[in-house]
């Protein structure tokens, strides 16, 4: 006898799906993609290669490479996150998907699942120039390492695009994510390494995110001593932002529908 009942699909098919569908929408406007995987390499091509001192040395060229990725996968969580969803809770089909019967667990997998993707992506172009024009060097290993320390430390990015998104309407988002975004680079020393830093910046950096990320990945890739500041701060802000999601997530849905 054929079993003729329809069963629901479970999370990970949803998941599966509505990421697909994410990246499929991404794809379609091309220079909302085109940004993120061109300018970190833009940056790296324009102030590191030219400056034969850091892009001879293979500690300095590597440790440049692994800044321009951590602030390709920063860009990439703030902006996807923050002005996506302030987006799309501007468009009467938003509150439509939040009523079918797939939980926003899996809304917010996919869309952290179709970020990672692209965000990975994005430092692609970054890994080609620093191989191609300096002395970064990394063993397959250590790559390997370093990719996934790279992941891990992409969501604090992501859960303060969440916030960013649930909170402000969409102009505002635009505005708030740009200074995130250069305010992290700068002070994170994603764009200048900190030893050029005086010392109450340095002391100031070592709370930033973009700091805790720079340092891990480039454990992960150099090897050495982890800074504790860096894996401690890490894990902190991973946390609080999680709890500042899922609190701003609740509330949303309580203002726009029940």
């Amino acid at each position: 006898m054929t079993d003729t009942t329809l069963r629901p699909p479970g999370l990970a098919r949803i998941t599966a799906l509505h990421a697909k569908y994410s990246i499929i929408e991404t794809i379609r406007i091309p220079i909302a993609l085109i940004g993120s995987l061109v300018f970190p390499a833009l940056a790296l091509l324009f102030f590191v290669v030219p400056n034969r001192v850091v892009a001879d040395d293979p500690v300095m060229a590597t440790q440049a490479v692994i800044s321009l990725s951590v602030f390709a996968v920063m860009t990439n969580g703030l902006f996807s996150f923050g002005l996506t969803i302030a987006e799309n809770r501007e468009k009467p089909w938003d509150p439509y998907l939040r009523t079918l019967p797939a939980s926003g667990l899996a809304r917010v997998l996919a869309q952290i699942c179709s970020t990672g993707a692209l965000g990975l992506v994005a430092i692609l172009p970054v890994i080609v120039v620093g191989a191609l024009a300096t002395a970064a060097t990394a063993s397959p290993v250590r790559l390997l390492a370093g990719f996934a320390a790279l992941t891990l430390t992409a969501l604090p990015f992501m859960l303060l695009g969440t916030v960013i998104g649930y909170t402000m309407p969409m102009k505002a988002a635009i505005a708030v994510v740009q200074i995130a975004m250069f305010g992290f680079a700068f002070g994170g020393g994603l764009f200048l390494p900190p030893v050029l830093f005086a010392d109450w910046l340095d002391s100031l950096s070592m709370w930033f995110p973009s700091r805790h990320a720079r340092e891990v990945v480039i454990w992960a890739v150099q090897g050495g001593d982890l800074p504790w500041w860096a894996a401690v701060g890490a894990i902190a802000w991973t946390l609080v932002l999680l709890v500042l999601a899922l609190v701003v997530f609740r509330r949303d849905e309580g203002r726009r529908f029940r």
